[in-house]
């Protein structure tokens, strides 16, 4: 019952909102998606992982890669961020598994293909122990732990929930490098999802050129707005955008920065050098603007505060290396394998 009022109040208050804006771009429009992607096709095959989690029957969608040649290097988990699920990581699962390790890439409750909760209380831990028990599922004991963006905060959750899991961590430009809260106001969940409602394919494209590619497009960065703009164009945009608003205010409550100093696994920081990503800035003081999101001078604080770390400095690259200059990002990350 509260899960249908609750959905009958995001649809009313859909109803409700303005969504109208000039467009910024010429985007092109992907077909509608439902909540879980049913109709998108991910680069490899999805299984489910089925469970209860705060009363609910919840599904955890993942990719599952095995080896293309013989090898005893085991496991490495690939977290995704916040704007993108797992079929991101596609290139890096390729270099990855002709490696010789075995790849598992979930989508988290909230994300991708995942169920998409009317109500839940996220957490970095509920969503780390969610990621613990699908590997424990699939008898997976020890594992290397790779985390993009918000994957970066759920990763070093993990790090130090489960340390005698975790044999190895990489953050790729993560966020919670340092506390937002301490620099800028408080906004109530409700804020955030009359934001998600207000976007559209082209502010969603504006966002990524300047937040990701520095104002430079390219043609192949076209396939990531297929998601973000089928879902606006789909039928569950309102689920969709309240999952948005609650996970943006785990990241911005819950910083993870505090306890660096107790990841006990051999960490690896890659940090495009000009990404200034931070939540919360558009609305903070000018003059913690533009203190926010100084991600050289972040890496290398968070370098010196987890005791078994290496830092790898991407120079002009920004949050998406992976997605920006791939080559150069897997020359980083290999050495370290």
């Amino acid at each position: 019952m509260k899960n249908t009022l609750l959905v009958a109040a995001l649809l009313i208050t859909t109803a409700c909102a303005s969504t109208s804006t000039k467009p910024t771009a010429e985007t092109k429009t992907a077909k509608g998606f439902d909540s879980v992607l049913s109709t998108y096709q991910y680069p490899f095959p999805v299984h489910f992982h089925n469970f209860k989690s705060q009363g609910q029957d919840l599904k955890m969608a993942y990719m599952d890669i095995a080896p293309t040649k013989e090898s005893n290097k085991g496991a490495i988990v690939l977290l995704h961020g916040k704007n993108f699920p797992g079929a991101y990581f596609q290139t890096l699962i390729n270099s990855l598994t002709a490696e010789g390790f075995r790849v598992i890439v979930p989508d988290q409750i909230g994300f991708g293909k995942s169920t998409k909760p009317a109500y839940y209380q996220y957490s970095f831990h509920a969503l780390g122990q969610n990621t613990q028990n699908l590997l424990k599922a699939l008898n997976v004991e020890k594992y290397k732990l790779l985390g993009h963006s918000m994957g970066g905060m759920v990763a070093s959750r993990m790090s130090l929930m489960f340390p005698d899991s975790v044999t190895q961590l990489f953050l790729v430009n993560p966020i919670g490098l340092e506390d937002w809260k301490t620099m800028t106001s408080y906004r109530p969940v409700e804020d955030g999802f009359r934001g998600e409602l207000a976007s559209s394919p082209e502010k969603i494209k504006q966002y990524q050129l300047d937040s990701y590619y520095d104002g430079k497009w390219k043609s192949e960065y076209d396939k990531w707005l297929e998601i973000p703009t089928g879902w606006i164009l789909g039928p569950d945009y309102s689920v969709i955008a309240w999952n948005a608003a609650l996970t943006s205010d785990m990241a911005f409550t819950q910083p993870v920065i505090y306890e660096f100093k107790n990841i006990k696994a051999p960490t690896v920081l890659i940090i495009g050098q000009r990404d200034r990503t931070a939540i919360g800035k558009a609305w903070a003081p000018e003059e913690n603007k533009k203190k926010m999101g100084n991600y050289p001078a972040l890496g290398r604080q968070a370098a010196r505060l987890i005791p078994k770390s290496k830092l790898e400095e991407l120079k002009g690259l920004g949050h998406m290396p992976f997605i920006e200059d791939y080559e150069t990002f897997w020359q980083a990350m290999k050495k370290h394998l």
